[in-house]
């Protein structure tokens, strides 16, 4: 087994160590989701936090880890004889992105359970973690079912496995710990919700902090057993104090002063629900008991929080997160009670997080996505990332984005196979069930009236006798399912002169920030090519990441001529390489423009054989018809056809506000 890097060793990310001590004292508090650029320490943390968690009992040859003081009676191993009982370490299970259902939370067998009446069980991995810690990395990229499946146990502290009237239950309760990029997409806003504390994490712009950490990270790869000798006695003493922290904790009174407090802040910052009250009075009660304290002071109440708001004030995938200390100040002092301790503090009695310093200054909120997402500081970026020179012929400054609308639905014809989403049609794991055939490898989904059908015939020659149905591995049937899949959509978006009325592009961009956030809610991956000038260029390759789609969308600036067949041909060879590396996930091409084409010879006659390219292919594709005024040419329409798609206007799109301005700018014209 490999040494893993010590958690005392790990250089500044105070906020994020004092979050997974917090969950350490009081696993109450609900787990920490770790959000942050990558090469920031966050798996290093996680993955060292499991070496200071204090051993535990378990009853002696039990797979599902039972407390030998307070077995399960629901247990699939019990009843348990008492007294046979053995220590062992807390286990830190990791959950691959990739993982099935089954691995996740185990698998039943169930031509045993049809034949026999047996409930053979495989423990999962929400067994192994029971009582320790559950690592999920990136999991923003795990798939929807199973995110609900994880987080469902970790809310009722069990896991149920369900497989055609067959149950099986058990107890599971673990320190989720999930770590994510915002880059590479976001999570839901309900699931967000379900994580009891959030951490923003950077990598420090502090020479000497940074030359710290590659020092400390060199040696360690240098002598991995030698490094963590170094710091033996500090990760002692902080395992000490966890366990102190966890003798001390039921003795920690929350008065009404600060429970007073808590309720005042989680309505000022308008949050949803009650589990944000729940969340702040286990975390304000587990900062007093880290700190040896029986009383929570005001000082805990607003370091909970910190942690337990900022993802919880969200309400759109665009929405920056952090959260105005400025206002959480002045919420904590009006509303201060007068129960004691709660308003006690004068600031100099911060609580101690551990080794390596006190809470410490929070870090800035992360408005802006970093690397491939940041275009907050340029106008606009070219393909690879470069940016593009300013102030070129006839290029106007950005507008700002009209208001987000709900959309009508766009999805891609036919039945596909890709990853699990909301989009478009497709087999899928989970859905209605519209048929059965053989399985191939495991059984997952079994269709138990086609498993009957098929071994009915063999009874007799079988030899039955009893009530029983004789059933074969050759009997048994995977049930085929119909949901939907999550789609590539790729922005194709005219950043001309002929689209550059102020009004007119604001409105553009919000029908296009509207589609963006359709494609959040649908699990898509997004890119964006746009086209001015004499080229186009790449704004953002295909990703998850919706906000960093928006972010270059509003930093977009417009002039110049319209060169459409190079926007349809950069646009074609980025489809090109993305289906060699997600040959399963379809495509829908949304294509903004006017339709016009200028610049170089025979534009519109190359515009059109550009187009047909996507139609021999069969790419689903949509024009979004941004013509407007009292004389319209079509051509957005006949670009369309050329496509082999459909085109819609503006006012197609459901768009109230959108169809507004553009009256606003039909009417301003003709005044003019």
């Amino acid at each position: 087994m490999s040494t893993p890097f010590p958690f005392t060793a790990v250089v500044g990310q105070d906020d994020l160590r004092l979050a997974l001590l917090l969950n350490a004292v009081s696993p109450a508090v609900g787990g920490v989701l770790v959000r942050g650029e990558k090469g920031t320490a966050k798996s290093t943390a996680v993955r060292a936090l499991s070496a200071l968690m204090p051993e535990v009992d378990v009853v002696s040859g039990c797979r599902f880890s039972c407390d030998p003081d307070s077995p399960d009676p629901g247990c699939p191993d019990g009843p348990h004889a008492p007294g046979a009982f053995a220590s062992r370490a807390a286990r830190m299970v990791e959950l691959p992105v990739g993982a099935s259902e089954d691995r996740l939370v185990g698998a039943l067998d169930i031509e045993r359970a049809l034949a026999e009446g047996v409930k053979a069980f495989e423990p999962g991995l929400l067994a192994d973690a029971h009582r320790g810690i559950l690592y999920v990395d990136e999991v923003n990229l795990l798939h929807d079912h199973l995110v609900d499946l994880l987080l469902d146990a970790a809310a009722m502290g069990a896991s149920y496995v369900e497989r055609e009237g067959v149950s099986v239950r058990h107890a599971a309760r673990f320190l989720l710990v999930g770590t994510m990029n915002p880059e590479e997409g976001e999570l839901r806003p309900q699931l967000l919700d379900r994580f009891g504390l959030t951490v923003e994490v950077a990598a420090s712009r502090e020479p000497d902090q940074r030359v710290e950490v590659v020092r400390r990270r060199l040696a360690y790869d240098d002598d991995p057993a030698a490094f963590a000798a170094r710091w033996a006695d500090e990760e002692a003493a902080v395992r000490a104090r966890i366990v102190a922290a966890r003798e001390l904790l039921p003795s920690v009174r929350l008065g009404d002063g600060a429970l007073r407090q808590i309720a005042a802040t989680c309505a000022a910052f308008e949050v949803d629900g009650m589990r944000a009250d729940i969340v702040m009075a286990r975390t304000a009660t587990a900062l007093a008991a880290w700190a040896g304290r029986t009383d929570v002071l005001a000082e805990d109440v607003r370091q909970a929080a910190l942690l337990a708001l900022p993802h919880r004030r969200r309400r759109n995938p665009f929405d920056a997160p952090g959260l105005d200390e400025d206002k959480l100040d002045e919420t904590l002092e009006e509303f201060g009670g007068q129960d004691g301790p709660a308003n006690d503090g004068d600031g100099d009695d911060d609580p101690d997080p551990g080794p390596g310093g006190g809470p410490g200054g929070q870090p800035e909120p992360d408005d802006a996505p970093q690397g491939d997402g940041d275009a907050a500081a340029r106008p606009e970026a070219g393909e690879g990332g470069e940016p593009r020179p300013s102030g070129g012929a006839g290029e106007q400054s950005p507008a700002r984005s009209a208001e987000p609308f709900r959309t009508k639905v766009l999805s891609v014809p036919g039945l596909g196979q890709g990853a699990a989403g909301r989009r478009s049609r497709a087999r899928t794991e989970h859905g209605r069930t519209t048929g059965a055939r053989r399985p191939r490898g495991a059984l997952t989904k079994l269709h138990l009236a086609a498993t009957v059908q098929a071994a009915a015939p063999h009874q007799r020659a079988r030899g039955r006798r009893g009530p029983g149905l004789v059933v074969r591995r050759d009997d048994l049937r995977q049930a085929t399912r119909e949901g939907r899949e999550g789609n590539l959509v790729l922005f194709v978006v005219d950043a001309s002169g002929s689209m550059a009325a102020r009004q007119r592009m604001s409105a553009v961009k919000g029908a296009v920030l509207s589609l963006l956030l359709d494609a959040y809610q649908r699990r898509d991956k997004v890119g964006l090519v746009t086209f001015r000038g004499s080229a186009a260029d790449v704004a953002l390759p295909p990703t998850s990441s919706v906000d960093a789609a928006a972010v270059r969308l509003e930093s977009l600036p417009t002039g110049g001529r319209t060169p459409l067949a190079a926007g349809l041909l950069r646009a074609h060879e980025v489809l090109r390489v993305e289906r060699l590396r997600d040959p399963a996930r379809r495509a829908l091409v949304v294509v903004v423009t006017d339709g016009r084409a200028t610049g170089g010879p025979e534009p519109v006659a190359l515009a059109g054989r550009a187009a047909r390219l996507f139609a021999a292919e069969g790419t689903a594709s949509v024009v979004v018809d941004c013509e407007s005024g009292p004389v319209r040419l079509g051509l957005a329409g006949q670009l369309a056809g050329e496509l082999g798609g459909t085109a819609v206007t503006l006012d197609e799109l459901r768009a109230d506000s959108i169809a507004g301005l553009v009256k606003d700018v039909q009417g301003s014209r003709r005044a003019a």
